[in-house]
This record gives C-alpha cells, sequence and structure tokens, in this order.
C-alpha cells in the first residue's frame, strides 16, 4: 500500500516568524496574520458565526465575504487524554496540517468536491509542535447525521453518496476517518466529504476502499444506537453500494 507524493501548492506563501511557520493562499488572505489561526483574534473582531463541538472546537468565521472553519488538531484514544494536542516534529511537510492543506488543494485541482484550503499554521515547542487549518465553509450545507435526524433521504441521493466516494476513491483518495458526519448535502444536493486530517493519496486497492466503505457504514449504525429519531435503514446502504458500484470505473 504505497503512499503518492503530493505535489506542493502552487499558489500561496509562507510566513515563518520565531517558532511559527504558516502558508496561506495569498488569493483568499491579502493581509495575513499568524493570529488569523487562532480563534480569539476572531472573537476580538466579533467574526464567529458559530461553533461546532467534537474533539475541540471548531470555530465558523466571517471574514471579508468569506466563510470559513477553522480547527485546531487535537489527539484522539488514550494518547489524547494526557497529551491533548502536540505531536512530535520530523519536518514542517510531514506535520499533520500541512499534509491536510496538500491533500485538500490537490483535490481540488482534480475538482473532486472538498473544502478549499485557505492557511496553516505549525507552532514548534522543543520537539513537539501543534497545528491549526483554516478552510473555506461549504456554503449552505449539513452533515448527515444532522439531516437523518430530521428526515429520511431518497434512494438516488443515497446512489449519489456512493458515486462520490468512488470519485475520491478512483484517484486513490484515502479518508482517514470516513464517517456519516464528513459527508455532507447542500441545498443543492451536492455531496461534499470533509475533514482529510491523515487522508492520503494511495495506490488504488480494494482493500483500503472497502476498509474505508465499512468504516462508514460502521458510523451509521453507531448513529442509529444513539440517536432516535435516525433515518436509517439498511436499505440504504444498499443504494449507497449501487451508486458506488456502478459510477464511472474508468
Amino acid at each position: 500500500m504505497n503512499q503518492r507524493t503530493i505535489v506542493k501548492p502552487k499558489q500561496g506563501k509562507v510566513f515563518h516568524q520565531d517558532n511559527i511557520y504558516c502558508f496561506y493562499n495569498d488569493a483568499a488572505i491579502k493581509n495575513f496574520s499568524d493570529k488569523m489561526l487562532d480563534s480569539q483574534y476572531w472573537q476580538d473582531l466579533d467574526a464567529i458565526s458559530g461553533t461546532a463541538q467534537g474533539r475541540g472546537t471548531t470555530w465558523f468565521i466571517q471574514y471579508n465575504q468569506q466563510d470559513w472553519v477553522l480547527r485546531h488538531y487535537y489527539r484522539g484514544g488514550m494518547i489524547g487524554k494526557v497529551n491533548k494536542d502536540k505531536y512530535l516534529f520530523h519536518s514542517l511537510d510531514s506535520t499533520r496540517a500541512a499534509r491536510e492543506y496538500q491533500l485538500l488543494d490537490h483535490l481540488n485541482q482534480l475538482s473532486l468536491p472538498a473544502p478549499k484550503p485557505i492557511a496553516y499554521r505549525v507552532t514548534r515547542s522543543g520537539p513537539f509542535y501543534q497545528a491549526d487549518l483554516i478552510t473555506e465553509k461549504i456554503a449552505d450545507a449539513e452533515d448527515l447525521v444532522a439531516l437523518l435526524s430530521k428526515q429520511s433521504l431518497p434512494d438516488d441521493l443515497w446512489q449519489q453518496i456512493g458515486s462520490t466516494i468512488r470519485a475520491f476513491h478512483n484517484h486513490g483518495i484515502y479518508h482517514h476517518d470516513l464517517n456519516a458526519h464528513n459527508i455532507l448535502l447542500d441545498k443543492h444536493n451536492k455531496v461534499w466529504i470533509i475533514d482529510f486530517d491523515r487522508g492520503e493519496q494511495r495506490s488504488i486497492s480494494e482493500s483500503w476502499q472497502q476498509s474505508n466503505l465499512s468504516r462508514l457504514l460502521r458510523s451509521f449504525k453507531k448513529e442509529q444506537r444513539k440517536l432516535n429519531p435516525f433515518n436509517w435503514h439498511n436499505s440504504n446502504w444498499s443504494a449507497v453500494m449501487s451508486g458506488y458500484q456502478l459510477a464511472d470505473k474508468t
């Protein structure tokens, strides 16, 4: 299972000061400051339009007629209980933030439905680093968990979800945590996939592709046990797989 090299973004600028390293899309940000990767900066400007809770707080920002998402990288599992957000530094390109930014840029070059990357920040402290990422917010979109808590979805949308996943897989795009929270539908019923932390481009293999699909199926069943109502049925998965299998495999 070989990871393919992702080419660095062609457009963007580097910011480096002391122990802080940033890369940002200069078409989206004209007057960049590394403080833009800090939620307090936006709170002081009264530019926070909302938040979402997961492993940490995700911040929704309105800036210069743009809508962004700011996320700090937090560790999960047992390690996260003792080390909340510090990672061992090897190189800038190997940091979680740089890798996700580069992958998102690559996905947009492939015209795949994923958020556009705006900026990332890596802050070093001795042998460790902390990281933050800003991406473009998908307009007028909700994740599948929120939608299924209110309504059921028709078969054609489930099939579209399957064909969208297939489009990523056809390009060798591995999503580390493909779940119902990371698949969005916008007001035009377009399917988007978000949160590519630890994602990568791999040599195409049925093994990891099936692993992605199995993880997604487990997430639907998990949410079904937790939530009531949650409009999910086994027949919906059949429609997902129908869309996945019928999608263009070229």
